[in-house]
């Protein structure tokens, strides 16, 4: 497994003092939020705190997350935010590249922060509904050359494998969060 590091560009909405005590997840955080308030003023819509609150916890979450599930976690947060604001802010987060649509098995839209143009793949278990993202440089290479041996140009392709992950097949409960997987893993 390979880990990859990526340098972060300061922002500056976002003091150097404070930039420096930060994680590089919270500074990407606060990067895409960011993001999301100029693309709410190049649509000249107002930035509410429901839609602020809705973008933080969202850039927030490390995994696939259904609008149902986000409506909930940021009711945690912000109890007058209505399920209709939560659906309109995380179709808003699409439209500006900031969110990815994905249906899986259960055909229910899930959406994932895009965070950099690296693509992955996804693996699935059917049964605790677990998601890990990877990534493969052989599989990317050999589908360049199955499409060019057909004469096919790829223009775009998503690739999900589902399966029964470790946890299910031991019999284990899958320990709490495992739906969230904090990384692509390189294989």
């Amino acid at each position: 497994m390979t880990t990859e590091i990526h340098a972060v560009p300061r922002d500056p909405g976002v003091s150097k003092r404070t930039q420096g005590s930060m994680s590089v997840s919270q500074r990407m955080q606060a990067q895409r939020f960011n993001a999301f308030k100029e693309a709410l003023r190049e649509r000249a819509l107002k930035s509410t705190s429901q839609r602020d609150d809705i973008a933080r916890v969202f850039f927030a979450n490390n995994r696939h997350i259904s609008v149902e599930e986000l409506y909930r976690e940021v009711k945690q947060v912000n109890p007058r935010v209505g399920y209709a604001t939560v659906y309109r802010t995380v179709r808003l987060l699409r439209e500006c590249g900031l969110a990815a649509e994905r249906h899986f098995h259960d055909g229910e839209a899930r959406f994932e922060n895009v965070e950099h143009e690296h693509h992955h793949d996804h693996l699935i278990c059917e049964r605790c509904g677990r998601i890990v993202e990877f990534a493969n440089d052989a599989i990317e290479k050999l589908q360049e050359h199955v499409a060019q041996k057909l004469g096919f140009v790829i223009t775009r392709h998503k690739m999900e494998l589902y399966g029964v992950c470790a946890e299910c097949r031991s019999g284990r409960v899958p320990r709490a969060g495992s739906k969230r997987e904090p990384r692509v893993y390189q294989t």
